[in-house]
Protein backbone atom coordinates (compact mmCIF):
# COMPACT_ATOMS: atom_id res chain seq x y z
CA UNK A 1 0.00 0.00 0.00
CA UNK A 2 2.67 2.51 1.01
CA UNK A 3 4.81 1.28 -1.83
CA UNK A 4 2.17 2.33 -4.36
CA UNK A 5 2.00 5.81 -2.82
CA UNK A 6 5.76 6.12 -3.23
CA UNK A 7 5.58 4.94 -6.83
CA UNK A 8 2.78 7.39 -7.64
CA UNK A 9 4.75 10.21 -6.03
CA UNK A 10 7.81 9.34 -8.10
CA UNK A 11 5.75 9.16 -11.31
CA UNK A 12 4.15 12.52 -10.47
CA UNK A 13 7.51 14.17 -9.90
CA UNK A 14 9.04 12.77 -13.07
CA UNK A 15 6.04 13.73 -15.19
CA UNK A 16 5.97 17.24 -13.75
CA UNK A 17 9.65 17.82 -14.47
CA UNK A 18 9.31 16.32 -17.95
CA UNK A 19 6.39 18.54 -18.93
CA UNK A 20 7.99 21.65 -17.43
CA UNK A 21 11.12 20.94 -19.46
CA UNK A 22 9.04 20.27 -22.57
CA UNK A 23 7.14 23.53 -22.05
CA UNK A 24 10.39 25.44 -21.59
CA UNK A 25 11.73 23.97 -24.82
CA UNK A 26 8.53 24.80 -26.70
CA UNK A 27 8.37 28.36 -25.33
CA UNK A 28 11.79 29.12 -26.75
CA UNK A 29 10.17 29.23 -30.18
CA UNK A 30 8.43 32.46 -29.10
CA UNK A 31 10.59 35.59 -29.11
CA UNK A 32 9.58 37.32 -25.89
CA UNK A 33 12.61 39.59 -26.23
CA UNK A 34 10.76 41.53 -28.93
CA UNK A 35 7.91 42.24 -26.50
CA UNK A 36 10.10 43.36 -23.62
CA UNK A 37 12.21 46.47 -23.24
CA UNK A 38 15.89 46.32 -24.13
CA UNK A 39 18.37 45.09 -21.53
CA UNK A 40 15.70 43.03 -19.75
CA UNK A 41 17.09 39.55 -20.49
CA UNK A 42 16.94 38.47 -16.84
CA UNK A 43 13.24 39.27 -16.74
CA UNK A 44 12.70 37.48 -20.06
CA UNK A 45 14.36 34.34 -18.68
CA UNK A 46 12.25 34.55 -15.54
CA UNK A 47 9.15 34.91 -17.71
CA UNK A 48 10.18 31.81 -19.68
CA UNK A 49 10.68 29.87 -16.45
CA UNK A 50 7.37 30.95 -14.89
CA UNK A 51 5.36 30.27 -18.04
CA UNK A 52 7.04 26.90 -18.51
CA UNK A 53 6.25 25.97 -14.90
CA UNK A 54 2.62 27.04 -15.22
CA UNK A 55 2.04 25.28 -18.54
CA UNK A 56 4.05 22.19 -17.59
CA UNK A 57 2.31 21.68 -14.27
CA UNK A 58 -1.11 22.13 -15.88
CA UNK A 59 -0.38 19.55 -18.57
CA UNK A 60 1.18 17.21 -16.02
CA UNK A 61 -1.88 17.48 -13.76
CA UNK A 62 -4.12 16.63 -16.72
CA UNK A 63 -2.16 13.48 -17.53
CA UNK A 64 -1.91 12.46 -13.87
CA UNK A 65 -5.67 12.90 -13.42
CA UNK A 66 -6.28 10.88 -16.56
CA UNK A 67 -3.95 8.16 -15.23
CA UNK A 68 -5.83 8.06 -11.90
CA UNK A 69 -9.22 7.99 -13.64
CA UNK A 70 -8.12 5.11 -15.86
CA UNK A 71 -7.07 3.16 -12.77
CA UNK A 72 -10.45 3.81 -11.14
CA UNK A 73 -12.49 2.88 -14.21
CA UNK A 74 -12.55 -0.87 -13.42
CA UNK A 75 -14.30 -0.03 -10.13
CA UNK A 76 -17.30 1.14 -12.16
CA UNK A 77 -18.25 -2.42 -13.06
CA UNK A 78 -19.25 -4.75 -10.21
Amino acid sequence: MLESFGQEALISMIMSLFFIGLSFWALQAIRFEKLLRKNQMARARLLYLLLATAIGSTVSNFFLDYFIWSRQLPLLLP
